[in-house]
């Protein structure tokens, strides 16, 4: 006889295009347990879309219109927040600070500033019972956690090199246009490049010491006005990140690239050989010094695990899942993202924007510190 599926009610706080993705992904984790049973949202076009998707899935919600009701009510153990960069701060203050604990699966970025990400997770050490999970969830697409296993089973030896190219489209509009400016996003080397530099620092295991960037907005969003403001929001980047055990990370940013085959090429070279991810071709590359090119072996791969690809293959279900079975298992299990990676992504971001202002290396101890 198998055992009883225990029910965890979610809450998510921002139902726009990331919310709603959300949503799908917890319908498709009913049989484990998750069920929506309420949003909160002001944009009442975005409450419409939610209310179809879970009248499409018989899902009953309640619809709040701020996210202090939501906590209020007292009708959900999980919260997930969705919101535009710039609320979660607040939304998560409130969050540790109400009464009632509820565990959070927070959208990267954890919060805009370096100051507010500290701010949080001194909040969050009183809160022990809570779990809180950063989205950083590229961690979970099926080619880059493929190649993090590679790299932990230690055959391509000491990492000493990483290098990450995402050449895609330009940044999507959002309800308000809110995307738009550094001052709610953090900067794209925050808002949108935090996941790689978290992956640069699992690959080298080790902390970011400091970082040189060069960027600028030279094609996207320069014909754009919004209440008279002209988006600042770069559209491309080199940046370059140094770790306290000597390797580095490199990132290449194009947001103007949409013939690219790929989204995401990734390249971890170590002193005993290579392993490469491709997204969304979904193919690993591996080879090793001592074999050479004839040596390198291509795998496929998947995740059988998925029930919905979704907007980043997989990867959503999967950190759902993850953090799932966190909660079930009563703080037995850690997140697998925690609120000390959240930070980091952001200060190397913070850190590359900065470099960019000042034309100079930036260290994150004067970024963390400041």
């Amino acid at each position: 006889m198998e055992a009883a599926v225990n029910t965890v009610k979610y809450g998510i706080i921002g139902v726009g295009m990331m919310g709603r993705e959300h949503l799908i992904n917890l319908h498709h984790l009913r049989n484990e347990g998750a069920v929506v049973v309420a949003i909160a949202d002001p944009h009442v076009p975005s409450q419409k879309l939610s209310l179809d998707l879970a009248d499409s899935f018989s899902w009953p919600m309640k619809v709040f219109s701020g996210h202090r009701e939501l906590l209020d009510s007292g009708l959900c153990d999980v919260l997930v927040i969705s919101s535009p960069n710039m609320t979660h701060y607040k939304i998560l203050m409130d969050i540790i600070n109400h009464p009632k604990p509820h565990h959070v699966l927070v959208e990267k970025p954890l919060c805009t500033t370096v100051a507010h990400c500290r701010e949080v997770m001194m909040a969050a050490r009183k809160r022990p019972e809570m779990l809180v999970q950063v989205g950083l969830e590229y961690r979970y697409m099926p080619p880059v956690a493929k190649l993090i296993d590679i790299v932990k089973g230690g055959s391509l030896g000491n990492i000493r090199m990483v290098a990450i190219r995402e050449h895609r489209f330009p940044f999507l509009v959002k309800v308000n246009n809110w995307n738009r400016f550094n001052v709610n996003t953090g900067g794209t080397l925050v808002e949108k490049c935090c996941h790689f530099f978290d992956l640069m620092r699992l690959f080298a295991g080790a902390n970011p010491v400091r970082v040189i960037a060069s960027g600028a907005i030279d094609v996207n969003h320069k014909d754009e006005v919004y209440d008279g403001k002209v988006p600042d929001i770069i559209d491309n980047a080199y940046v370059i990140v140094e770790f306290e055990n000597g390797s580095r990370g490199m990132l290449d940013l194009c947001m103007f690239a949409e013939g690219s085959k790929n989204e995401q090429e990734i390249a971890v070279i170590g002193d005993a050989g290579k392993g490469e991810a491709f997204v969304p071709e979904s193919i690993v590359r591996v080879g090793t010094r001592a074999t050479g090119r004839d040596g390198v072996k291509m795998i496929r791969a998947e995740d059988n695990r998925i029930k919905y690809n979704g907007l980043h293959h997989g990867s959503s279900y999967l950190e759902h899942l993850n953090f799932l079975h966190a909660v079930v298992a009563k703080g037995a299990e850690a997140p697998a993202v925690d609120l000390q990676d959240g930070l980091i992504s952001v200060a190397i971001g913070v850190a590359a924007q900065l470099s960019i202002e000042y034309g100079r290396f930036v260290t994150i101890e004067e970024v963390i510190n400041n």
